[in-house]
Protein backbone atom coordinates (compact mmCIF):
# COMPACT_ATOMS: atom_id res chain seq x y z
CA UNK A 1 0.00 0.00 0.00
CA UNK A 2 1.46 3.05 -1.44
CA UNK A 3 1.01 6.94 0.39
CA UNK A 4 0.06 9.46 -1.27
CA UNK A 5 1.33 12.71 0.12
CA UNK A 6 -1.99 14.61 -0.10
CA UNK A 7 -4.30 11.35 2.01
CA UNK A 8 -1.66 12.33 4.91
CA UNK A 9 -1.31 16.19 4.35
CA UNK A 10 -5.26 16.99 4.40
CA UNK A 11 -6.19 15.03 8.02
CA UNK A 12 -3.45 16.76 9.47
CA UNK A 13 -4.15 20.33 8.07
CA UNK A 14 -7.46 20.16 9.31
CA UNK A 15 -6.62 18.62 12.11
CA UNK A 16 -3.99 21.49 13.37
CA UNK A 17 -6.83 24.09 12.09
CA UNK A 18 -9.35 22.52 14.97
CA UNK A 19 -6.95 22.56 17.31
CA UNK A 20 -5.81 26.43 16.86
CA UNK A 21 -9.05 27.62 16.10
CA UNK A 22 -10.12 25.80 19.73
CA UNK A 23 -7.10 27.49 21.42
CA UNK A 24 -7.79 30.66 19.97
CA UNK A 25 -12.03 30.31 21.37
CA UNK A 26 -10.28 29.41 24.69
CA UNK A 27 -7.66 32.60 25.12
CA UNK A 28 -10.36 34.87 24.02
CA UNK A 29 -12.75 33.29 26.69
CA UNK A 30 -9.95 33.59 29.20
CA UNK A 31 -9.08 36.99 28.03
CA UNK A 32 -12.70 38.25 28.35
CA UNK A 33 -13.62 36.38 31.57
CA UNK A 34 -10.23 37.06 33.47
CA UNK A 35 -11.32 40.44 35.56
CA UNK A 36 -15.05 39.18 36.17
CA UNK A 37 -13.30 35.78 37.99
CA UNK A 38 -11.04 37.98 40.13
CA UNK A 39 -13.31 40.48 40.77
CA UNK A 40 -15.55 37.09 41.92
CA UNK A 41 -12.51 35.53 43.89
CA UNK A 42 -12.12 38.91 45.75
CA UNK A 43 -15.49 39.53 46.41
CA UNK A 44 -15.74 35.94 48.31
CA UNK A 45 -12.46 36.93 50.19
CA UNK A 46 -14.02 39.79 51.68
CA UNK A 47 -17.08 37.67 52.60
CA UNK A 48 -14.41 34.66 54.30
CA UNK A 49 -13.11 38.09 55.94
CA UNK A 50 -16.02 38.50 57.82
CA UNK A 51 -16.87 34.95 58.49
CA UNK A 52 -13.93 34.29 59.97
CA UNK A 53 -13.48 37.70 62.11
CA UNK A 54 -17.48 39.22 62.17
CA UNK A 55 -16.42 41.90 64.91
CA UNK A 56 -14.35 43.87 62.23
CA UNK A 57 -16.16 46.23 60.07
CA UNK A 58 -12.66 47.34 58.30
CA UNK A 59 -9.61 45.32 56.50
CA UNK A 60 -6.01 46.26 55.96
CA UNK A 61 -4.00 44.34 54.64
CA UNK A 62 -0.33 43.72 55.35
CA UNK A 63 2.73 41.65 54.29
CA UNK A 64 1.07 38.20 55.01
CA UNK A 65 -1.78 39.00 56.98
CA UNK A 66 -5.12 40.98 57.18
CA UNK A 67 -5.64 43.48 60.41
CA UNK A 68 -9.56 43.47 61.10
CA UNK A 69 -10.76 46.79 62.58
CA UNK A 70 -13.80 48.24 64.34
CA UNK A 71 -15.42 51.23 63.35
CA UNK A 72 -13.46 52.79 65.80
CA UNK A 73 -9.73 51.76 64.63
CA UNK A 74 -9.40 49.45 67.46
CA UNK A 75 -7.39 46.50 66.20
CA UNK A 76 -10.32 43.40 66.56
CA UNK A 77 -7.88 40.95 65.37
CA UNK A 78 -5.96 39.31 62.69
CA UNK A 79 -6.80 36.82 59.15
CA UNK A 80 -4.12 34.78 58.22
CA UNK A 81 -4.03 32.45 55.11
CA UNK A 82 -2.65 29.20 54.96
CA UNK A 83 -2.18 25.83 53.30
CA UNK A 84 -1.45 22.42 53.92
CA UNK A 85 -1.35 19.28 52.15
CA UNK A 86 -4.40 17.26 52.57
CA UNK A 87 -5.43 13.73 50.82
CA UNK A 88 -6.37 15.10 47.47
CA UNK A 89 -3.91 18.53 47.74
CA UNK A 90 -3.59 21.77 49.04
CA UNK A 91 -5.95 22.93 51.59
CA UNK A 92 -6.31 26.66 51.39
CA UNK A 93 -7.11 27.92 54.73
CA UNK A 94 -8.35 31.44 56.27
CA UNK A 95 -8.42 31.88 60.21
CA UNK A 96 -9.52 34.41 62.17
CA UNK A 97 -7.65 35.15 65.61
CA UNK A 98 -9.34 37.91 68.00
CA UNK A 99 -6.77 40.54 69.55
CA UNK A 100 -7.15 39.19 72.59
CA UNK A 101 -6.14 36.00 71.29
CA UNK A 102 -9.33 33.38 70.36
CA UNK A 103 -9.69 31.86 67.39
CA UNK A 104 -13.19 33.63 66.02
CA UNK A 105 -13.48 31.83 62.77
CA UNK A 106 -11.97 28.96 60.24
CA UNK A 107 -12.82 29.00 56.47
CA UNK A 108 -11.65 26.71 53.93
CA UNK A 109 -10.96 28.88 50.70
CA UNK A 110 -10.39 25.67 48.45
CA UNK A 111 -9.72 22.12 48.41
CA UNK A 112 -9.46 18.50 45.93
CA UNK A 113 -10.59 16.72 48.77
CA UNK A 114 -12.87 13.61 48.02
CA UNK A 115 -16.50 14.09 48.53
CA UNK A 116 -18.25 12.84 50.90
CA UNK A 117 -15.26 12.15 52.71
CA UNK A 118 -12.21 14.46 53.31
CA UNK A 119 -14.50 17.44 51.92
CA UNK A 120 -16.27 17.32 55.25
CA UNK A 121 -13.65 19.42 56.78
CA UNK A 122 -15.74 22.20 55.02
CA UNK A 123 -19.19 21.80 57.32
CA UNK A 124 -19.53 24.37 60.20
CA UNK A 125 -19.47 21.37 62.64
CA UNK A 126 -16.11 20.30 61.82
CA UNK A 127 -14.38 24.22 62.04
CA UNK A 128 -16.64 25.64 64.31
CA UNK A 129 -14.27 23.37 67.08
CA UNK A 130 -11.81 25.55 66.43
CA UNK A 131 -13.35 28.25 67.85
CA UNK A 132 -11.88 28.72 71.22
CA UNK A 133 -8.77 29.90 72.96
CA UNK A 134 -5.48 29.43 71.67
CA UNK A 135 -3.92 26.31 72.76
CA UNK A 136 -0.36 26.35 74.45
CA UNK A 137 0.85 23.82 72.16
CA UNK A 138 -1.53 24.56 69.25
CA UNK A 139 -4.17 22.29 67.84
CA UNK A 140 -4.27 18.43 67.93
CA UNK A 141 -6.43 16.33 65.74
CA UNK A 142 -8.09 13.12 68.06
CA UNK A 143 -9.93 10.01 66.35
CA UNK A 144 -13.53 8.61 67.71
CA UNK A 145 -13.77 10.85 71.20
CA UNK A 146 -15.20 13.81 72.82
CA UNK A 147 -12.78 16.93 72.22
CA UNK A 148 -11.19 18.61 74.84
CA UNK A 149 -9.29 22.23 75.00
CA UNK A 150 -6.81 22.46 71.86
CA UNK A 151 -8.25 18.89 70.87
CA UNK A 152 -10.18 18.58 67.54
CA UNK A 153 -12.42 15.65 66.70
CA UNK A 154 -11.19 14.13 63.38
CA UNK A 155 -14.17 13.71 60.52
CA UNK A 156 -14.64 10.45 60.30
CA UNK A 157 -13.06 8.77 57.46
CA UNK A 158 -10.85 11.79 56.66
CA UNK A 159 -8.26 11.98 59.40
CA UNK A 160 -5.98 12.61 56.83
CA UNK A 161 -8.27 16.22 55.96
CA UNK A 162 -8.69 17.07 59.00
CA UNK A 163 -4.81 16.79 60.05
CA UNK A 164 -4.20 19.34 56.87
CA UNK A 165 -6.87 21.78 58.42
CA UNK A 166 -5.06 21.80 61.48
CA UNK A 167 -1.70 22.40 60.46
CA UNK A 168 -2.97 24.96 58.45
CA UNK A 169 -4.58 26.42 61.36
CA UNK A 170 -1.78 25.86 63.58
CA UNK A 171 0.30 27.80 60.91
CA UNK A 172 -1.81 30.95 61.75
CA UNK A 173 -1.30 30.46 65.28
CA UNK A 174 2.23 30.81 65.09
CA UNK A 175 2.08 34.05 62.91
CA UNK A 176 -0.11 35.35 65.09
CA UNK A 177 2.55 34.96 68.05
CA UNK A 178 5.34 36.53 66.15
CA UNK A 179 3.07 39.37 65.53
CA UNK A 180 1.96 40.09 69.11
CA UNK A 181 5.03 38.71 70.72
CA UNK A 182 4.25 35.91 71.97
CA UNK A 183 1.39 36.60 74.04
Amino acid sequence: MKLNGKEVLRPTLVLFLICLLTTLALAGTNLLTKNRIAQQELLAEEESRQVVLPQAEVFEETDGYVIGKTDSGETAGYIFVTEAKGYGGTIKVMTGISSNGTVTGVKILSHSETVGLGANVEKDSFLSQYNQALPQSGFSVIKGATAGDGQISAVTGATISSNAVTKAVNEALTQYSAISGGE
